[in-house]
C-alpha cells in the first residue's frame, strides 16, 4: 500500500481508503470482517458518514485495539433522529450527535471531522451562521477532532469553504463524467441523462479552479464516487458511451490535483481487496487515457489529463508535473512561492526541452505541450 501526505495535516494516508457502505451488512458483522482485511491489506483510512447508531456501535468494536492503526474521517451534522439519518444544522443536534457518535466509536479522537454534506451557498452561510464551523473550530482547539473538513458534491460551495482557510480537508466527487459537469446544487444532475445530451468537452472550469486552490493551499482531497456509484464501469449505464475499469477510475481519481485517498466502498471483503488490487496494477491497467480519448460521447481535447502518455521525454521532463504547476500558477495569476519551491524541485525544467515534439504525438488529448513549456519558462524563469 503507497500512502500519501493528506495536505498539510501531517497524516499520511492510505491512497486506497474505505467507505462505510458495507458496514451494515450481515447484521453489522461485515464491518469487523472489512476492518480486520483493511488491516491487512495496509488500508489505514476510512470514511464513516452513517449515523445509524448500530453501524457506529460496530465500528467502535471493530477499533478495540487497533484504534491508532487507523485514521478516522467521520462527519458531524449527520444525525439519527426517529429511526433514520438525518442532515441537520441545528447547533443543539449537531452537538448531541456529536456526543454520540464519539461514545459509540469508543474513542477520544477524530483525526477529521467532516461537516457533512454541502452543496448549495444557503447550507454554507448556514453553516456558519448557526455556530457549526465555530463548533468545529473548538473541537479541533480542544483535541477532539485533529482536523477540519467539509463535504461537498459541488465546486463553488466547496471553493468558497476552502477559501476560508478553515477547512484542512475536501471530501469530493471524482470521476471523469462528473468534472465534466457545472457547479449546482442538486447532486442528482451530476448524473442525469439530459446531463449529458449536449456536448460535453473538457473539464468544468469550477471544478478545475477548486482542485488547483486545493493543491495550492495544501488542502488534502478524499475522493467519494470514483465509481459514479457503479454505472462508470457499465458501458450500458455510463452516460459517456463506454466503460472504464475499476483500476482506470480509481486511477484519474489519484492524479488530480491535491488528491490524497480514494475512498472505494465494499460490500465483501472480496469487493474490498478488487479495489486494494490498484497497488499491483500495471502501467498499462492504469492507463485511463486511451479510454477516455475514444469515448464517444464526451471528449477531452486540449487539455492536459496529468495521464503522462507524453513520456518519456527525451530530456528527462516531467511533463505532467510541468503542466501541473503551470496550471497552477496560471490560475493564481502568478507562481505562489510553494508552488514556485515544487517546480524549482523537479529533478529538470521546462528550460530542458528542445521542442522535439515527440511528446506531442504521443498526447491523446491533442495539448500544445511545446507551447506550454515555453510558458513554464516564462512563469518560473527556467
Amino acid at each position: 500500500m503507497q500512502y500519501r501526505a493528506l495536505g498539510n495535516t501531517g497524516l499520511m494516508a492510505s491512497e486506497i481508503g474505505m467507505g462505510c457502505e458495507g458496514f451494515a451488512e450481515d447484521d453489522y458483522r461485515m464491518c469487523g470482517r472489512l476492518f480486520d482485511e483493511a488491516e491487512q491489506l495496509g488500508i489505514n483510512y476510512f470514511d464513516l458518514y452513517a449515523s445509524d447508531p448500530r453501524v457506529r456501535s460496530a465500528v467502535g468494536d471493530a477499533l478495540a485495539g487497533r484504534r491508532e492503526k487507523f485514521l478516522i474521517q467521520s462527519h458531524i451534522c449527520s444525525v439519527w433522529r426517529d429511526g433514520q439519518y438525518l442532515r441537520t444544522r441545528r447547533l443543539d443536534e449537531v452537538k448531541a450527535g456529536f456526543e454520540e457518535m464519539m461514545g459509540l466509536l469508543k474513542t477520544d479522537w477524530l483525526d477529521v471531522g467532516m461537516i457533512h454534506y454541502c452543496d448549495a451557498l444557503k447550507d454554507w452561510e448556514a453553516i456558519v451562521q448557526n455556530g457549526i464551523l465555530d463548533y468545529a473550530v473548538a473541537l479541533k482547539r480542544q483535541g477532539r477532532i485533529r482536523h477540519i473538513g467539509l463535504s461537498s458534491h459541488n465546486p463553488q460551495v466547496a471553493l468558497k469553504a476552502v477559501e476560508t482557510g478553515e477547512i484542512e480537508v475536501l471530501m469530493f466527487s471524482v470521476n471523469p463524467c462528473y468534472d465534466l459537469q457545472p457547479a449546482g446544487e442538486d447532486v442528482e444532475q451530476l448524473w442525469a441523462e439530459s446531463a449529458y445530451d449536449r456536448q460535453l468537452i473538457n473539464m468544468d472550469p469550477d471544478r478545475q479552479a477548486l482542485y488547483e486552490t486545493c493543491q495550492r493551499r495544501g488542502v488534502g482531497i478524499t475522493v467519494m464516487k470514483c465509481f459514479g456509484g457503479g454505472d462508470l464501469l457499465d458501458a450500458e449505464l455510463s452516460p459517456a458511451g463506454a466503460a472504464l475499469t475499476p483500476v482506470q477510475c480509481i486511477h484519474y481519481a489519484l492524479t488530480r490535483p491535491a488528491v490524497s485517498v480514494v475512498l472505494a466502498g465494499a460490500h465483501s471483503v472480496e469487493q474490498l481487496q478488487q479495489s486494494a488490487a490498484y497497488e499491483d496494477a500495471s502501467d498499462a491497467e492504469r492507463d485511463y487515457a486511451a479510454a477516455l480519448a475514444a469515448f464517444p460521447r464526451i471528449r477531452w481535447q486540449g487539455h492536459c489529463m496529468y495521464c503522462s502518455h507524453c513520456a518519456p521525454c527525451p530530456q528527462r521532463i516531467d511533463v505532467a508535473d510541468v503542466t501541473k504547476f503551470l496550471n497552477l500558477a496560471l490560475a493564481q495569476g502568478g507562481a505562489p512561492e510553494t508552488v514556485r519551491e515544487h517546480y524549482a524541485a523537479l529533478e529538470h525544467h521546462a528550460g530542458e526541452c528542445v521542442q522535439c515534439g515527440a511528446c506531442e504525438k504521443r498526447c491523446p488529448f491533442g495539448v500544445a505541450i511545446r507551447e506550454d513549456m515555453k510558458k513554464a519558462v516564462e512563469v518560473f524563469g527556467r
